[in-house]
């Protein structure tokens, strides 16, 4: 597994799936589920994916760290997603086709054909397509999903992202990271800053107080939080069992607190595993994420400018050196 992970595409579950005639742990409104079958992948096998690299899978959005107008920059992720009548035939077809799977496969297979040219919304200016997404006579397909992944640059008067736009100084070229501090065993995290450029080509995931929901707890709205972590910085001190039933007793576990796992296999495949997939329900009471220490080593003095005070930037800063409980535990120096 090398440093620095792009995940441009939707990642497969390592096991088998199938849709199941029962209540959705994801989805409370849906009457079916998609489970992990005990069976491994063909393309995971072929992968060597019990060799792979185990990570904890991160509850964020996904961010994207390439070139824009010259500067290394900070991309968000933009699904450009059908229209309204696209969209209602497309529904309409995946009620049949889930349907035909839970039947037992009775019947011709249910297929749906886009037309490209009038079933998608019209993508925003600067969107780029993600790598890796399949094109028919030149033109973009949507995945199963009925999205064509992407992105666009986050500019810095976007009200959209915002919250992206705290976790970065766009002009000064610097992101907050929350990730494991190296040569501790896994068993401490660090908020430290890193220049964008070091990040080129990397995909990291975007979490905080106002992302997701915030299945961390991280901040408050008085004082929200929000920082990036590298797709992969996370990986298991101690690898989670491969086995399907153990996998989800280790779920159980608390080091088992997280929203799934991704593997990273030597030739470059991802493969994840969600506690949804084993009908366990996500957000739970005290993430793994959340009992480890974190140190503070922000050193905004290292840099030739200023921050401005309401900035994450200075106020990570002015803790620098000091160590946490956990990073819900982090104390500000004005609300002591």
């Amino acid at each position: 597994m090398t440093d620095r992970v792009s995940v441009q595409e939707k990642i497969p579950c390592v096991f088998r799936t199938a849709v199941l005639q029962r209540q959705s742990s994801k989805r409370h409104d849906q009457s079916y589920h998609v489970g992990a079958l005990n069976e491994v992948t063909t393309k995971a096998l072929e992968a060597n994916v019990r060799k792979a690299v185990a990570s904890e899978k991160v509850d964020g959005t996904c961010v994207y760290i390439q070139e824009f107008r010259g500067k290394p920059w900070l991309w968000a992720r933009h699904d450009v997603k059908p229209n309204k009548q696209a969209e209602r035939r497309f529904k309409k077809f995946q009620s049949a086709h889930q349907a035909w799977e839970v039947g037992d496969k009775v019947g011709p297979e249910p297929t749906f054909t886009w037309n490209v040219d009038k079933d998608l919304k019209k993508p925003p200016e600067h969107w780029e397509t993600a790598r890796g997404v399949q094109r028919i006579d030149g033109q973009l397909q949507p995945s199963a999903s009925g999205h064509v992944p992407g992105w666009v640059p986050v500019l810095k008067d976007s009200r959209s992202h915002c919250w992206h736009l705290a976790s970065t100084d766009l002009d000064k070229g610097v992101a907050l990271l929350l990730q494991r501090k190296k040569d501790d065993c896994n068993k401490t995290l660090e908020v430290s800053t890193v220049r964008l450029e070091e990040l080129l080509g990397q995909t990291l995931e975007l979490v905080g107080t106002n992302v997701n929901a915030n299945p961390y707890g991280l901040g408050s709205k008085k004082r929200p939080v929000h920082l990036l972590v590298p797709h992969g910085a996370l990986k298991f001190y101690t690898p989670p069992p491969f086995d399907h039933e153990e996998l989800a007793d280790w779920f159980a576990t608390p080091a088992g607190q997280v929203e799934g796992v991704v593997w990273y296999c030597d030739d470059g495949q991802l493969f994840k595993l969600h506690r949804h997939h084993l009908c366990l329900t996500w957000p739970v009471e005290e993430p793994s994420l959340t009992t480890l220490p974190v140190l503070i080593t922000v050193d905004i003095g290292q840099y030739e400018w200023d921050f401005p005070e309401s900035s994450q930037f200075y106020l990570f800063g002015r803790l620098k050196g000091q160590q946490f409980d956990s990073i819900r535990a982090v104390q500000w120096l004005d609300d002591n």
